[in-house]
């Protein structure tokens, strides 16, 4: 096994295709669509169409496992979860031609035993793996800091862990007595982990530049349009693609995160990686769902992208 995901906030992502999203009034969908979600499901679905061997881990609710069951099936993804009382929440996103309004509701509550029991699993995995992807918000009932226990726990068997969270989790975490190897915030939460402006591309660069000296040996940010800045002991790089018009934006960022797996273990150097995993982001646009284009498509991709210094 190659790589191990870890989501302890799985969600049912229920999309709704709208023309038009209007406040106060009757909203008539054009479609609607559920998928196995929450971020790290989503980069193991992107790295099982990738075709690498991996397993998936974290908390499922033992009321509606199917979608993921169904999912983890169809990828050859070893399914690794702890499963819990209660439900795995469910993701509403409205999608209509100019952006995506998310609602999220409540799932289970996590208690302290399932977590254990979570991070023992994932501990287990990552003796086996090249890699571990740790992602998504922590359910109801963990402690805001349970990723930097985590981290912890994980760093006793030595292997690198990508870290794709945001918020107190994330700032906690970078609290901690271990530092993820890489992290990948978009912009905005790059500021709110600064706590300061990330208005520039120089403002993003020297947070992502004052991050990598804390001890992160990868720091990824994602910037939209404006492509994603890449920043390790190699240097600083930005790689742009144009995006695919149509689809579904949905698990772009976690199709970037999968990426990143996907060049880690297969050693890439930076600008391969930058590649690769600009690649994923944009390739995934053109799909509904945590789903990727062949391989073919994605290296097209990646050969495409333009790679500068800023």
């Amino acid at each position: 096994m190659t790589i191990a995901t870890v989501t302890l906030n799985p969600a049912i992502d229920q999309t709704i295709t709208l023309e038009t999203l209007r406040r106060g009034q009757v909203q008539r969908a054009s479609s609607v669509r559920f998928d196995a979600g929450g971020k790290g499901v989503n980069v193991a679905s992107c790295l099982g169409d990738w075709g690498l061997p991996l397993a998936a881990t974290g908390l499922l609710g033992r009321d509606n496992p199917a979608a993921f069951e169904a999912l983890m099936r169809a990828k050859a993804i070893e399914d690794r979860f702890i499963r819990v009382e209660g439900a795995t929440r469910t993701n509403i996103k409205l999608v209509d031609r100019e952006e995506t309004t998310d609602v999220n509701l409540p799932g289970f509550t996590a208690t302290p035993e399932a977590l254990a029991a979570a991070t023992g699993e994932a501990s287990t995995l990552a003796a086996r793996c090249d890699l571990v992807v740790v992602a998504g918000s922590l359910p109801q009932g963990a402690p805001d800091d349970h990723y930097a226990t985590l981290l912890a726990a994980l760093s006793k068997v030595g292997k690198p862990v990508i870290l794709d969270a945001s918020g107190t989790a994330l700032a906690k975490a970078m609290a901690g007595p271990v530092m993820p190897y890489a992290i990948k915030p978009n912009a905005a939460e790059l500021a709110e982990l600064a706590g300061e402006d990330c208005d520039s591309l120089q403002d993003i660069a020297r947070v992502a530049r004052r991050l990598r000296a804390s001890g992160i040996a990868l720091v990824v940010v994602s910037m939209g349009a404006e492509g994603a800045l890449f920043c390790s002991k190699a240097g600083l790089i930005r790689a742009r693609l144009p995006a695919v018009t149509g689809g579904s934006s949905v698990g772009a960022g976690d199709a970037m995160v999968a990426g990143l797996a996907a060049a880690l273990v297969e050693g890439a150097d930076l600008e391969r990686t930058a590649r690769l995993a600009s690649a994923f982001a944009v390739g995934k646009l053109g799909l509904a769902g945590p789903n990727l284009p062949g391989r073919d498509i994605i290296e097209k991709l990646a050969a495409q992208a333009s790679i500068d210094t800023p």
